[in-house]
């Protein structure tokens, strides 16, 4: 039964139809050639482990930043966040965790918090490891208020061969740290914008498991003067 579960993930829905259609295409390559077929069976069985969505242990600590996306850590910068979510434009430090194809491409909460607003803006398709893709890419970027009042930005970049972002939630939403809230299709990026004075404990190069490994923890909020 373990071993079963190791290999075998719950398919999120939004794959369900993309399955459908690859294992459509396979069945006619497999009447034309049974390497054809193989191929596509191969390229079927990729595409339901794309829209895998395992379960994941979350810390219940409530000041800590867990990962959103899983993936490798490519960016640490200070960086203003997204124009149109209407934060300050003053630069937070940004880690960017980048998604390649043989990722989970569900998105998770990295923090309780309120979704204050959420924006999507149009753009271009890079690919999503470069820096700039930050601000040439199409991006869907949310605004969480956790319960001091600080707030922080997650985006969600489509990147070369991503051309969808799904974003499940709306403005108002109040969710707990690590519930899922979108994902994009076929290879992108992930994009916190840690509130002032928090300091990243991971580094570039290191691999993240969302709604699991600890991106960051929140200070203790300053007294009032």
């Amino acid at each position: 039964m373990r071993m079963t579960s190791t290999f075998i993930k719950p398919m999120h829905p939004e794959g369900r139809r993309f399955v459908a259609i690859f294992a459509v295409v396979t069945l006619g390559l497999w009447l034309l050639s049974e390497f054809l077929g193989l191929v596509g069976l191969g390229l079927t069985v990729w595409c339901y482990y794309f829209f895998r969505d395992p379960e994941r242990v979350t810390p219940r600590r409530d000041n800590l930043i867990v990962s959103p996306a899983d993936g490798i850590v490519s960016i640490i910068e200070p960086a203003i966040p997204p124009a149109e979510l209407g934060m300050p434009a003053e630069p937070l430090t940004r880690v960017s965790v980048f998604m390649s194809v043989f990722d989970c491409h569900v998105n998770r909460l990295p923090i309780a918090g309120e979704v204050t607003g959420i924006a999507y803006h149009p753009g271009q398709f890079l690919n999503a490891s470069l820096d700039k893709a930050s601000d040439l890419n199409e991006r869907n970027s949310l605004r969480i208020r956790v319960a001091d009042g600080r707030e922080l930005a997650v985006v969600q970049i489509a990147g070369l061969v991503a051309r969808r972002i799904v974003c499940f939630i709306e403005p108002g939403a109040r969710l707990e740290t690590g519930e899922r809230f979108g994902l994009i299709r076929f290879g992108s990026r992930l994009d916190v914008y840690l509130p002032e004075g928090t300091e990243p404990l991971v580094t570039v190069g290191q691999t993240m498991i969302s709604g699991e490994t600890v991106l960051a923890e929140l200070s203790a909020p300053q007294p009032q003067t």
